[in-house]
């Protein structure tokens, strides 16, 4: 099963994003997440995920979580009973408590992860609200970016992604003998 640490660690909220929060409302920073095959569509760019609740680290629980706020996948076997539970959900089977229903093959589960972890930033450009839907950008970004014939120019690169402007940056400002 694909894992993904939580710990896009540190986000910003509030005005300005000058608050601080470690992790989500459920899961601490570093916790470990398990991504099972989806039986469902939570919506674009989320996933359910299994794995031990902030409040009480003994059990596990199933959350949908963003998939911007997890990082570090790998490829892991599962072997804990508890763990195979949550992961199976409905339609486990209590006959075979440690046997995962619909499992990834360890290839698939690997090139997934690996995809996940090549780290692409959301894209904004000037004047849209959202982000591109069908397009990111490395991490660094580039200065410059050519989209349908239109050359953009970084205007800022932060946590919540890379911001392009039609605008080209300022010269730099020298000042007369």
């Amino acid at each position: 099963m694909p894992r993904g640490q939580r710990g896009a660690g540190d986000r910003e909220h509030g005005e300005g994003g000058l608050d601080i929060q470690h992790g989500t409302k459920y899961f601490r920073t570093g916790a470990l997440l398990w991504i099972a095959p989806v039986r469902w569509d939570p919506g674009w760019g989320r996933w359910p995920a299994v794995g031990r609740h902030r409040g009480n680290g003994r059990r596990y629980v199933n959350m949908v979580v963003r998939a911007e706020d997890l990082e570090n996948f790998r490829a892991k076997g599962v072997y804990s009973e508890a763990l195979v539970r949550g992961l199976n959900g409905y339609r486990h089977d209590p006959a075979a408590p440690r046997t995962l229903q619909k499992p990834w093959t360890r290839e698939r589960a690997r090139s997934w992860a690996d995809g996940c972890n090549s780290h692409r930033e959301p894209l904004f450009i000037e004047g849209h609200p959202y982000a591109h839907p069908r397009m990111s950008v490395p991490n660094p970004p580039p200065a410059e970016l050519q989209v349908d014939g239109e050359t953009l120019h970084l205007a800022h690169f932060g946590t919540r992604g890379a911001r392009y402007s039609r605008r080209p940056p300022p010269g730099e400002w020298t000042p007369e003998p």
